[in-house]
């Protein structure tokens, strides 16, 4: 089964591998093996433990289950494999957060486990980074900026960050990338395709999944994310898609100081989304900021089709004039107008309450394989849905309605597609944050009032021409009119709520 990206969904368009030197003298071959049998000996020795815990539960190994292992297994092993890719360094962290949005490929146990994986690792010397900042900007760095910190305020797996003060008085974030980034990613890259190929081949040992592939949109994705220009890029355009937003804030780049491997920014202060004391003290209404960042997302989703990926608390703040600031696009997602229209016809049928709508959404959307058993899916993710959605709404959840997801996609023969991964980890990690900002947060409650706004205010026309062609037939383009139906009797609540 294919897992590489589709045509209507990219992390960056348009981005490709860097180019590296690939001639290596005697010493380079021995690096380049030692790091080939080191990453072999750490995930082997992970494989054996785990096929180990799996012929002792007398699971087949060309039909084996993670999921049948016993809950405390599961964990031990999930944790074990987290160890191992933070000892393996930046590139298998990376692989790691990716592995935590893919229910289709693990067991919850899994994905919970690896969703703790936090992109901090120890700073690199400040002698190294200062050398880069004044190799990629070509001046030293007293001439560039009026001063530097001297420490790090941020380290993560791919750069750090410094504070700092332009001449003309502006205070900075000066990101720089780790020393010879590309090439050991580039490097581990190779290797891992070398071993993905030979699983390719090994099918009886590993089938089920184009491993070639996954390596392809991991690679795409983490180059993406190591030209620091793409960052400055996609923060323009976020600015330009909330220009009319005041409450929205995204820092200006110093494109004059700013390169593939250094990211100048305005420096910003404000209160993590997450500390309760700190907005309170500032007057800050929690609960308020809390669905004002949901409504973000709802416009980034279903009417920009441009999003950012990766808003765990860290890349997001709130200024103390109450707005709201988005930074860190590394990692951004492009959603094409084809998939956002079925993610429109997917949200006011969730907004309904209407089971057999979502059934049909899911299916639409690819999360169903032709080779299933249709009617069963059925049967079973309606019922999933009807038990969630008809309890009280402080009490759904979407995490826990995405872990159940999670089960069901593993057990049955369906997948995760490629165009949900990234929509599904920021929505998850939203309601993470919104259950620390608001406790009583429910989806639902945030997204009505959003609907009841965009579908009939008079900007909305983009909107609701996404929301017309979701209630064509996809196969044969004419209008299906229970879904208008549907949708006239949504309307009529939503604007009477």
């Amino acid at each position: 089964m294919n897992r590489t990206l589709p045509a209507d969904f990219s992390i960056s368009p348009n981005v490709h591998p860097p180019v590296v030197p690939t001639q290596r003298g005697v010493w380079g071959w021995l690096r380049h093996w030692q790091r080939t049998l080191f990453i072999v000996w750490v995930l082997g020795r992970f494989a054996w433990m785990l096929y180990r815990d799996l012929r002792r539960a007398r699971v087949h190994s060309d039909g084996g289950n993670l999921a049948v292992l016993p809950a405390e297994k599961l964990e031990a092993q999930a944790a074990r494999l987290r160890e191992q890719l933070i000892r393996l360094g930046p590139t298998f962290i990376k692989i790691g957060q990716a592995l935590a949005t893919r229910a289709d490929l693990l067991p919850v146990p899994f994905i919970q486990e690896l969703a703790k994986l936090q992109n901090r690792v120890p700073p690199f010397p400040n002698s190294e980074a200062f050398a880069i900042i004044e190799s990629e900007l070509g001046a030293p760095v007293s001439q560039l900026f009026h001063t530097v910190d001297p420490e790090p305020v941020a380290a993560a797996s791919l750069g750090q960050v410094y504070r700092g003060v332009r001449h003309d008085g502006q205070e900075v974030a000066i990101k720089v990338q780790r020393p010879n980034l590309v090439v050991r990613i580039s490097e581990d890259v190779d290797i891992l395709r070398r071993i993905a190929r030979w699983m390719a081949n090994s099918k009886r040992l590993f089938k089920g999944n184009d491993w070639v592939g996954m390596i392809d949109e991991f690679e795409r994705t983490i180059y993406a994310e190591l030209d620091y220009r793409n960052e400055g890029r996609n923060a323009e355009r976020f600015r330009q898609n909330f220009a009319d937003w005041p409450r929205v804030h995204v820092p200006t780049i110093f494109w004059e100081q700013t390169t593939s491997r250094v990211l100048t920014m305005e420096f910003l202060r404000g209160i993590c989304v997450t500390d309760l004391e700190g907005l309170a003290a500032a007057g800050i209404d929690a609960k308020e900021a809390n669905e004002l960042m949901y409504r973000t997302y709802f416009k980034q989703l279903l009417e920009d089709g441009f999003f950012h990926a990766d808003p765990h608390p860290g890349n997001i703040l709130m200024l103390r004039d109450g707005r709201l600031a988005f930074f860190d696009f590394g990692m951004v997602g492009h959603i094409s107008p084809t998939l956002q229209s079925q993610m429109v016809s997917a949200f006011f049928h969730l907004i309904e309450r209407d089971a057999p709508g979502i059934v049909r959404d899911l299916v639409g959307l690819g999360f169903l394989s032709p080779e299933a058993d249709m009617e069963e899916f059925a049967r079973v993710v309606e019922d999933l849905f009807r038990r969630k959605l008809d309890v009280n709404l402080s009490e759904v959840r979407f995490k826990d309605l995405t872990y159940d997801l999670g089960d069901i996609i593993y057990r049955y023969p369906f997948s995760t597609p490629a165009s949900f991964t990234f929509i599904i980890r920021a929505l998850m990690t939203l309601e993470g944050i919104s259950i620390t900002m608001n406790p009583r947060f429910n989806f639902l409650e945030v997204a009505m009032p959003y609907a009841r706004d965009f579908l009939f205010r008079r900007e909305s026309a983009q909107l609701r021409e996404k929301v017309w062609a979701s209630l064509h037939d996809a196969r044969n383009g004419k209008l299906n009119w229970t879904r208008v139906w549907n949708l006239a009797r949504t309307a009529l609540a939503l604007y009477f709520a």
